[in-house]
């Protein structure tokens, strides 16, 4: 369903169950970037008044699900702490050239926010899958659903957007590239990468 090209190797979940409060961390900080990537998108595109209108609704359960987040951390006596670079969306974000028309750098972007949602969500599947902490798998199990929706929002907002053949190969071309940057990052904590 997801698309994805390279599979996240199962023995991630052995480097997370490790690390609990890592991955609790990141996930928060992704969460509020979602919110702010929704905010973004409004900021930039604001002729678009059907992705507003979506956006709008991201952002409350973007929060939502970063105050979810932030409960687990509080009530497992773990901090917040600063946010971590994210080497996987800065990579990936190198794919598309910058420029273009105001149309091809939205679409651009709906791509890039659809992809991150798919592999969230791929990640949400193997934790709720393969994690010890009976709590944390129902946690992400609820969760996967969410992204799931997101991802495809995503991608029927670029294809309504631009040019469906060409929104395709893009997303094709965008999926090989995810995978080679899955293939060579390091095996971390880290709900992407």
């Amino acid at each position: 369903m997801l698309g994805l090209k390279l599979p996240t190797d199962p023995r991630w979940v052995n480097i997370v169950e490790k690390n609990i409060d890592e991955i609790l961390i990141d996930h928060a900080y992704c969460e509020l970037k979602a919110a702010s990537t929704a905010i973004s998108l409004i900021n930039s595109f604001p002729e678009y008044s059907e992705l507003v209108e979506e956006m709008i609704s991201l952002v409350k359960e973007e929060m939502s699900h970063f105050k979810l987040v932030q409960t687990k951390l509080q009530e497992r006596g773990y901090e917040l702490g600063r946010d971590r670079k994210d080497v996987y969306v800065v990579e990936l974000h190198k794919f598309f050239p910058k420029g273009g028309s105001r149309t091809t750098q939205l679409v651009h972007r709906l791509l890039y926010a659809g992809l991150i949602e798919a592999r969230s969500c791929e990640r949400f599947k193997l934790l709720s899958e393969q994690l010890e902490d009976s709590e944390l798998c129902k946690f992400y199990r609820d969760l996967m659903v969410s992204e799931a929706n997101h991802y495809t929002m995503f991608l029927k907002f670029a294809r309504l957007y631009g040019d469906k053949d060409e929104v395709e190969t893009k997303w094709q071309e965008l999926l090989d590239y995810e995978a080679e940057i899955m293939n060579r990052m390091s095996k971390e904590a880290k709900m992407h990468g």
